[in-house]
């Protein structure tokens, strides 16, 4: 089986201090809405900024627990590093690629995306 890479382009999303440890935060980028969490390990996570629910929400008010957290509006357990949502529900958030360098946070982003 092949794999293709995909290719990404990491755009500056803010610096770390713009992001307080422990919730999440909308970020706009082009024409979609991302959610970015700081967890208070100092680890950054960002989704798509909507929930896996067929209703939809936003995700960014979510509640931050460790590297879940917990849908704002239906109290689904979602998983940050991978977006997947945990039993007894099912779905999954589109995760992306997150980098702290240079004084920034960047998000990983498709070539088209932007």
């Amino acid at each position: 089986m092949t794999t293709i890479a995909k290719k990404l382009t990491f755009v500056r999303i803010g610096a770390p201090e713009d992001f307080p440890a422990g919730y999440g935060q909308e970020v706009r980028v082009g024409g979609s809405s991302y959610a970015v969490f700081h967890t208070t390990d100092d680890r950054f996570f960002a989704l798509e900024n909507r929930t896996p629910h067929p209703k939809g929400g936003t995700l960014a008010e979510a509640i931050v627990s460790g590297h879940y957290i917990y849908c704002p509006i239906r109290d689904t357990k979602i998983c940050l590093e991978t977006g997947v949502v945990q039993a007894p529900d099912n779905g999954q958030a589109q995760a992306f690629e997150i980098r702290t360098e240079a004084g920034g946070v960047h998000i990983g982003l498709p070539l088209n995306a932007i």
